[in-house]
């Protein structure tokens, strides 16, 4: 199957990143869809300063950063957005009853063979696969933050999922200049987040039991582990009303308390203290 529109639904942290990198370096056509205006506007904003940093560096021209732009059409249209879409990329907030509500609009509004991938982080794709008419075609998709910036995806197979989808799926990943992994088991976490989130919540409890500051949390496992960033500067950029939600799945499906939040956690998201997307989180991005 030979893809030419792309439509990424939710224009928000990873949804516009994604969306820039199917035009920038796959340049196939990418409808954005969400659903207000600011969010759209914001999202593309985000991608105009995004390129203007790849024109600062030299690896592209502004004539080139403005194809990219011509090729993302921003759109509050469902209809339009799904129609004569060869595959479909949901990015929207890690909610099941939004998604649901995403996958079963698509499921309706594309044809039958149009691949239907979901960004989630943490949620079963047999069960999004589950809210339409063609579960074979319903995939996970899996990109990190910042899209434009990190070459994985993890690819995650669903129950019904067929070969061919996989297949088409690791066309597009390389077609976009990015790396696959292939989850074989529909599973809490996937690779990644069930690695990863235990160890952004450990970094959590240091801080909630007083143990070391933030700023110290971060150089030890910087100098100690050779991350790139530290877990709270990561929990920031992540957003941490995103880390609470998959923490929550992982607790929910798995029923063990190693993935219990933190509840500094909690009462960060509760006070919207979100990280770098609201201007504060465990440090101020504001400036």
């Amino acid at each position: 199957m030979e893809i030419k529109k792309v439509t990424v639904v939710g224009a928000g942290l990873m949804g516009h990143g994604i969306a820039q990198v199917l035009s920038q370096v796959g340049k196939f056509n990418v409808a954005l869809l969400d659903v207000k205006q600011e969010f759209l506007d914001r999202g593309v904003n985000w991608i105009k300063k995004s390129l203007g940093k790849f024109v600062e560096k030299g690896v592209l021209s502004n004539e080139e950063a403005e194809k990219v732009m011509e090729r993302i059409h921003p759109t509050l249209n469902v209809e339009e957005a799904y129609k004569d879409t060869d595959f479909v990329i949901e990015a929207a907030p890690e909610k099941i009853a939004i998604k649901k509500e995403v996958f079963k609009a698509a499921d309706k509004l594309t044809r039958p063979e149009t691949i239907l991938a979901t960004n989630t982080s943490s949620i079963s794709i047999t069960l999004l696969s589950s809210f339409t008419s063609k579960p074979d075609k319903v995939v996970g998709m899996h990109f990190f933050n910042p899209p434009q910036l990190m070459k994985l995806v993890e690819i995650i197979k669903g129950k019904l999922t067929s070969d061919e989808t996989i297949s088409a799926v690791k066309d597009l990943i390389e077609k976009i200049g990015k790396e696959a992994v292939l989850v074989k088991k529909d599973a809490p976490g996937f690779i990644v987040n069930r690695i990863l989130m235990p160890a952004l919540n450990e970094a959590l409890f240091l801080v909630w039991e007083g143990i070391a500051e933030p700023k110290d949390i971060d150089k030890a496992i910087k100098l100690g582990l050779n991350w790139p960033m530290g877990p709270l500067t990561l929990l920031d950029y992540v957003g941490l009303d995103t880390a609470l939600s998959v923490i929550d799945v992982l607790y929910n499906e798995f029923k063990d308390s190693k993935y219990r939040a933190c509840p500094l956690l909690v009462q960060m998201v509760r006070a919207g203290l979100l990280g770098r997307k609201t201007g504060k989180g465990f440090y101020d991005w504001k400036h």
